[in-house]
């Protein structure tokens, strides 16, 4: 059976020194302090240490071959989105990043598929360089997080690109990142425990309450992270739209339940019971076979859980591939 991790990312091997260049900030680099490995410096503060499977393609299609996956979507880390720089910079970092992408794809078509990212703090240059990565690189879809500088992705500051998404045909994944009061919860990892979830929702219910889904019906969206904690909260979510609509229901009549199977997750849930509430809520066509690889908080069995739930074979294929086709809009055969 095809099986497409859609949730993976990727470095490149070699960065340029950012903050030298443009003469501010702490943008990423890396120092490869020994064989096989690097750690990632955010200005002089160490980030984390990161492996070969960060920036080696043919070390990750031998790694992805022992869990029987032939294709990885790969995406920029999302430290490096570089949504605090200078227009002109953030623009300059996205298109390093992904030519770089572009070309490992075209190098090893049958194994790789690109997201690319974008400047999101600059709707022009967002929209231009998504048109770029569509037509000259071939690219079907982008990252983006999960707010940008702070911002909500229903700020009509950003509708440009989402509407530029759509015609284009480029679907999104969004991922979470700059999660909401992380100096005051650091401890304990809780920015990445508690953080991404709540992260994950506030971008669901942005793009829902916003109208931006309403007013876009066509766009592919994935929310990262089996969407965080939108679905195991929707009830609530729900019910303040229903008590409240003075506060919640103010862009957007449609209540949010209503958007169910309109948009796609992955599978990390961690958690087979949860697997099996989203299954229900979202149904098998809607959820794609993802892993964040190759960090260690992503599940590096390649979805391995699912293969014991005793779910039915065509769950399963919509899982592994089909659903994960419908989203790029590609064909399985380009894979075989």
């Amino acid at each position: 059976m095809l099986k497409i991790d859609m949730h993976t990312h990727i470095i490149p091997e070699h960065l340029p020194k950012w903050a030298d260049k443009f003469g501010y900030g702490d943008f990423i680099h890396l120092h490869h302090h020994k064989e096989g490995a690097a750690m990632m410096m955010k200005g002089a503060k160490f980030f984390r240490e990161i492996q070969a499977n960060c920036w080696d393609p043919e070390l990750r299609i031998e790694e992805y071959a022992r869990h029987h996956t032939q294709v990885q979507v790969v995406s920029t880390i999302p430290v490096m989105f570089g949504y605090d720089a200078k227009p002109e910079d953030g623009w300059e970092m996205a298109r390093f990043l992904n030519d770089h992408m572009a070309e490992i794809c075209r190098k090893y078509p049958k194994n790789y598929v690109g997201l690319a990212t974008l400047p999101m703090q600059d709707e022009d240059l967002a929209v231009k360089e998504l048109e770029r990565c569509k037509n000259e690189l071939g690219l079907p879809g982008i990252q983006i997080g999960s707010n940008i500088n702070d911002k909500n992705l229903s700020s009509p500051k950003f509708f440009p690109i989402f509407q530029a998404c759509q015609e284009l045909g480029m679907c999104i994944m969004i991922h979470p990142w700059n999660m909401m009061g992380f100096s005051s919860i650091e401890r304990y990892w809780l920015p990445w425990l508690v953080g991404m979830p709540a992260e994950t929702s506030r971008a669901a219910c942005s793009l829902i309450f916003g109208g931006v889904m309403e007013r876009l019906p066509d766009l592919r969206i994935c929310f990262s992270h089996a969407g965080g904690s939108f679905l195991p909260t929707l009830g609530r979510i729900e019910h303040g739209f229903n008590c409240r609509p003075d506060l919640v229901a103010i862009d957007n009549p449609v209540n949010p339940r209503e958007y169910l199977g309109k948009f796609w997750i992955d599978s990390i849930t961690h958690d087979a019971d949860l697997l099996e509430y989203v299954l229900k809520m979202q149904g098998s066509k809607r959820i794609m076979l993802g892993s964040d690889y190759p960090f260690p908080l992503g599940d590096l069995e390649i979805g391995a859980y699912i293969e014991e739930m005793n779910l039915a074979p065509e769950i399963v294929e919509d899982i592994y591939c089909n659903a994960a086709l419908e989203w790029l809009n590609l064909k399985r055969e380009i894979f075989e």
